[in-house]
């Protein structure tokens, strides 16, 4: 299973933490993985190109870290987009993600 921690600091995200695999298909095939992968991609790269130094990203084999260094519209918008389309996978596969806010 796929475990993301959120820790907030006055309403506001501070750290993102995605540890594990989903499981849900063999690796290569599993589109729960797959799709946790692009989010994070996706949204890291977009905060990167407007606010290069906004964040801090640590990953691993199976583990990603985002760490918020700056607040600003740009980037806690795409944060929250991120916890958002997070939160809609966590509703289609219970199974295999789960969100702690």
């Amino acid at each position: 299973m796929i475990k993301v921690n959120v820790t907030t600091k006055e309403n506001l995200v501070e750290k993102i933490t995605i540890k594990g695999h989903a499981m849900y298909d063999d690796h290569g095939k599993d589109i729960v993985c797959a799709s946790v992968s692009t989010m994070v991609i996706t949204t890291v790269n977009a905060i990167s190109r407007f606010k290069q130094n906004d964040i801090t990203c640590n990953q691993d084999d199976g583990f990603v870290e985002i760490v918020i260094n700056t607040h600003n519209s740009i980037t806690d918008t795409l944060i929250d987009n991120l916890i958002d389309l997070l939160k809609e996978l966590e509703k289609q596969y219970k199974k295999n993600i789960k969100i702690n806010i």
